[in-house]
């Protein structure tokens, strides 16, 4: 959320009447609702897709759904037909995917339609990025627009705010996720009132997208790990090894981001770099395996369901291959997100350290490790400890999880992150 979006909204929603929060009711509904919608609609689409291009044509033709083969032609035609979108559809699918975060400017209604092409056709065809940048993106500004067109006594930014809320509230099936983004946006900013009058229309719009996620898709985050005991000394120790180097493993991808963008950006034509980044996820995804295709979500549930199935050195080959995926995936102009995949890395690095040292219980080294490696990636400090949490929904893990950020957190504070501004530099 831009720091100016924060602004108008606390603007448009002034802290002490009740009746002055009273009209947000209305507006965060109808958004929270459309957001929604909007995700699970690109997302059925995507799946089906999914399913023709990995299931239904491999049997049709003979070949094996996760052969080497069918990897490098699935990967390679979904760079084709995304750099086609990126050519040749109005609004070249918006900006530089390399530049955006979860918040951005509201684009031009025209972007639009080849976005969330882009974005279909990414999930399904098996690029290692997650759907939240360009569903957020979406939906601020068909909110944007259509709010200020339809309803201009609230400003614009008002709309904006409510959008990412919902969005996020939608992506993660609990509103819970964007409070914790949005009062980290408003930190350190002079606001009026107080800090629950500012979130009263954003938490609004993310528990009414989330409901009507959990009322239409029914998502569950859970891994169904075994749960943990109560923690002792060894348990501590886990948890800070496991997400520091969990950390610096990111911190080494987002360091390597500006080089390998960059290179891709030498090509200078989108019908160059995208079929030659899905060709190199192709390869990638050979030497992973097809469980480092995808966002990741549904791969995670699948480690998850049999921690003890894959050796030490498997764990490994799956996290180093997903986290240049992912590098490369957002480098070469994949529309798409980085959470998702992130939380993918930071399950395999943990089940890694599972089975490297049985004494760790698997669900600690998961929830360390999608800690560390988010922490990395997002620079976001509330979703990171939450996402954590809630994939292992222990009791116990949440005072792990706080003490483990802390050395963490010194790892990443300060330097650059997985976001790169205009001229290519890091933003920091």
């Amino acid at each position: 959320m831009t720091h100016d979006a924060a602004r108008q909204a606390h603007a448009s929603a002034p802290a002490t009447p009740a009746r002055a929060l009273l009209p947000l009711i209305v507006p965060a509904l109808v958004v929270g609702v459309a957001a929604s919608l909007l995700y699970l609609g690109v997302s059925a689409l995507a799946e089906k897709l999914q399913g023709v291009l990995w299931n239904g044509l491999p049997d049709a033709l003979g070949v094996g759904r996760y052969s080497v083969v069918w990897m490098l032609v699935v990967l390679t035609s979904t760079g084709v037909l995304v750099g086609l979108v990126v050519w040749k559809v109005p609004g070249h699918a918006g900006p530089d995917p390399a530049t955006i975060g979860l918040s951005a400017p509201p684009v031009p209604p025209a972007v639009l339609p080849g976005l969330l092409v882009a974005t279909a056709l990414m999930l399904a065809g098996g690029p290692s990025l997650g759907p939240e940048n360009p569903i957020i993106a979406t939906n601020i500004a068909l909110a944007f627009w259509l709010g200020r067109r339809f309803a201009p006594g609230l400003s614009g930014g008002l709309w904006a705010v409510l959008a990412e809320a919902a969005t996020l509230g939608a992506l993660f099936g609990t509103p819970v996720a964007a409070a914790l983004v949005i009062s980290e946006a408003l930190a350190g900013q002079q606001l009026e009132g107080k800090l629950w009058d500012n979130l009263f229309g954003p938490l609004t719009a993310a528990a009414t997208g989330a409901t009507t996620t959990a009322l239409v898709a029914h998502p569950a985050f859970d891994l169904h790990l075994p749960p943990l005991g109560p923690p002792g000394g060894g348990s501590v120790l886990a948890a800070l090894v496991i997400a520091s180097a969990a950390a610096l493993l990111g911190m080494a991808a987002v360091y390597a981001f500006p080089y390998v963008h960059g290179a891709f950006s030498r090509l200078g034509h989108p019908m160059l770099a995208l079929p030659l980044g899905g060709l190199v996820l192709g390869l990638l995804g050979a030497l992973g395996g097809h469980l480092t295709l995808f966002k990741g979500l549904d791969e995670v549930g699948e480690l998850a369901g049999n921690p003890e199935g894959w050796s030490a050195g498997q764990f490994a080959t799956m996290t180093v291959v997903k986290l240049a995926a992912l590098v490369v995936a957002a480098s070469c102009g994949f529309r798409g997100g980085r959470i998702f995949p992130a939380v993918f890395i930071g399950s395999a690095f943990g089940l890694f350290a599972h089975a490297l040292v049985p004494a760790v219980p698997a669900a600690l080294g998961v929830a360390a490790g999608v800690l560390g490696m988010l922490l990395a990636i997002t620079r976001q400090g509330w979703l990171s400890l939450f996402t954590a949490a809630v994939l292992v929904a222990s009791p116990t893990i949440l005072a792990l999880l706080c003490i483990a950020t802390l050395p963490a957190w010194l790892l990443v504070t300060g330097r650059p992150q997985m976001q790169l501004r205009q001229d290519g530099t890091a933003v920091r």
